[in-house]
């Protein structure tokens, strides 16, 4: 039997490290989280220390060995496996035995959670019932997935004695092949856009692929921003016998991380897209998965497989919650940055902790930071921003790099090099001189300081982990990168994981904030701005193809903004925010006054 999800939420990965444990930390409760497999490093570390922890019997992976990165995802998966399983028995143990712990449980279940009802049922018991609550838990009961998140893009090619190795060994290759040899029956979010490369190589591996019942043990789940992505990446991966079993739609822009807008279009008619198309989703995948297997001389799946749209970025309350569910039919929503907040499920050192629990609305910016060149959500005052600007006071640019995880760029090197990095930025702060006598003080400056913003995100993403484990930190001092949400803004106290649960399913409100946007409201904002700096900003030369992206992306707002106008008359979501028709015209009126340059 297959046992449903015990929640309607999720946690996704965030950074490098902010989730790395947090299966240890919340499976248990029937929370599902994903962990980033990209960094073995952080992998390999955190393997010790939970090994040495709970008296396991894993070793160390040297990076001498064969395939040492791919092996100790492995290892820490597996080890992974092996708590959960461990701390599962022992929590199902403690609610059949102890009502109070039962009482906190049912608690945080949902309200219309059949489960929940099933529970509530033992706790009007006398005593004597052991026997059939643990009957009940064990046909009910099922911890939260251990799912794992490869950023699709950071895939370096690596070499060894100056020999480029073969493609199965760079990095996103060997973070896949690491999951696809554990033994956990989860799922693998990719993210970051399409690389058929590495989703040709997902073919190599039986775990994903149906068995004759249609099962498969491990999942695929792709993170789109918009119906057409997913459209051409669930073919493209159908038409190799691959079926995807999620479509995690997260905002472009209100969410934490790397921030890989749209053009222009909104989260409420992406989502409704969605609603009204994933029949389209799931029989052009069920026809090309089927012709694919038989070519490979599997079996055909008889009936279309189970596939999920989950959504999340941005989301604040329970009625937000609630109307995404209700609305668009998704199977479960993530929440993200308000979990940072919550040391029982994110590793999060104190420090880092403090500066979000202390930063307003101002504080939180879309960044230049990332080496992959993509906008990237953060937060003022971090340690690594300290350490960045007391470092060019002294005229020291860039980072000696020592992970080279994003050393992707190959203008000055075969091997790769990584645009944080200190050779990199120095060899571009050259250039730039030369060329400063060409260029207004204004735009040398923008050049300058898009050069040397860049920050090490391969130790600054992980720091933080290492600061909250006590684990020791070798090498240059680079501080903390953390990359919550916007939405983050609005939560300003640390909490226990069962508030948090309870105000995602409206039992609790942890949210102080009395102006709060409503999360379509602001990720609209969010959005305008974005055209407006983007079309500033802009230096290049202004071409046709580019007077008609502006005008897509503006007239994609102003579409998203008459579908929420119609939403307002046919649903009373709004109701708890009076000043909702202000918002959304007032906003029109921006969009309206934006200019597209002519060519």
């Amino acid at each position: 039997m297959i046992k449903k999800p015990l929640h309607n939420f999720h946690i996704p990965v965030m950074g490098l490290a902010y989730t790395i444990d947090s299966p240890i930390r919340v499976a248990q409760y029937g929370i599902s989280s994903v962990v980033s497999i990209i960094d073995d490093e952080i992998i390999e570390k955190m393997k010790n220390f939970y090994s040495s922890k709970f008296n396991l019997n894993y070793a160390s992976i040297s990076t001498r060995v064969e395939d040492y990165r791919a092996k100790r995802i492995t290892a820490y998966l597996n080890m992974l496996d092996d708590i959960v399983t461990e701390k599962f028995e022992a929590f199902k143990e403690e609610i059949s035995k102890n009502k109070t712990a039962l009482s906190h449980f049912v608690d945080m279940l949902p309200n219309t959670s059949e489960l929940r009802a099933g529970l509530e049922h033992f706790l009007t018991q006398k005593e004597g019932i052991t026997s059939s609550i643990k009957s009940f838990i064990e046909k009910h009961l099922s911890p939260g997935n251990i799912d794992v998140n490869i950023m699709t893009k950071v895939d370096k090619d690596n070499f060894k004695n100056k020999e480029q190795l073969p493609v199965i060994y760079n990095d996103a290759h060997a973070s896949l092949r690491g999951f696809a040899k554990s033994r956990l029956s989860s799922s693998m979010v990719l993210s970051a856009g399409m690389n058929p490369r590495l989703y040709s190589y997902i073919e190599e591996f039986e775990d994903f692929y149906p068995d004759e019942k249609g099962n498969i043990k491990k999942k695929i789940i792709l993170k789109v921003s918009d119906f057409r992505s997913a459209m051409i990446q669930g073919n493209f991966l159908a038409k190799k016998g691959l079926w995807v079993s999620e479509y995690r739609i997260e905002s472009g822009l209100n969410c934490g991380g790397h921030a890989f807008a749209t053009e222009g279009l909104l989260l409420g008619p992406i989502l409704k897209e969605f609603k009204n198309k994933k029949h389209e989703l799931i029989e052009s995948a069920h026809s090309l998965m089927n012709k694919a297997l038989e070519q490979k001389g599997k079996s055909p799946v008889a009936q279309p497989l189970d596939m999920k749209i989950t959504v999340q970025g941005g989301v604040g309350t329970a009625e937000e919650h609630e109307f995404l569910l209700n609305t668009y039919n998704v199977d479960s929503i993530g929440w993200g940055s308000p979990f940072l907040l919550v040391p029982e499920a994110t590793s999060v050192d104190i420090e880092t902790r403090k500066l979000l629990l202390e930063s307003k609305e101002k504080d939180f910016y879309i960044s230049n930071l990332s080496p992959l060149g993509v906008p990237f959500n953060t937060v003022k005052g971090s340690s690594n921003e300290i350490i960045r600007h007391q470092k060019q006071s002294k005229n020291r640019y860039g980072s000696s790099c020592p992970k080279k995880l994003l050393a992707l760029s190959k203008e000055y090197s075969p091997e790769g090099i990584c645009t944080a990095s200190k050779k990199y930025q120095e060899i571009k702060l050259h250039e730039l001189e030369d060329t400063k006598h060409e260029l207004s003080s204004e735009i040398y400056q923008r050049k300058r300081d898009n050069i040397t913003e860049k920050a090490c995100l391969c130790v600054g993403l992980v720091n933080a982990a290492y600061l909250e484990n006590g684990l020791e930190i070798k090498g240059e001092r680079q501080g903390v990168v953390i990359c919550p949400g916007p939405n983050l803004a609005y939560f300003d106290k640390e909490v226990l994981l069962s508030e948090m649960v309870k105000h995602i399913y409206g039992k609790a409100n942890i949210i102080s904030h009395k102006n709060r946007p409503n999360i379509f409201i602001n990720e609209m904002k969010m959005y305008i701005d974005y055209l407006k700096k983007d079309i500033e900003e802009f230096s290049g030369k202004i071409t046709a193809g580019q007077i008609k992206k502006w005008n897509n992306f503006k007239a994609n707002l102003l579409e998203g903004i008459n579908y929420y106008q119609d939403l307002l008359e046919k649903t009373d979501f709004f109701k708890t925010d009076l000043n909702i028709r202000c918002h959304l015209q007032h906003n029109k009126s921006r969009i309206l006054q934006i200019v597209i340059p002519e060519n």
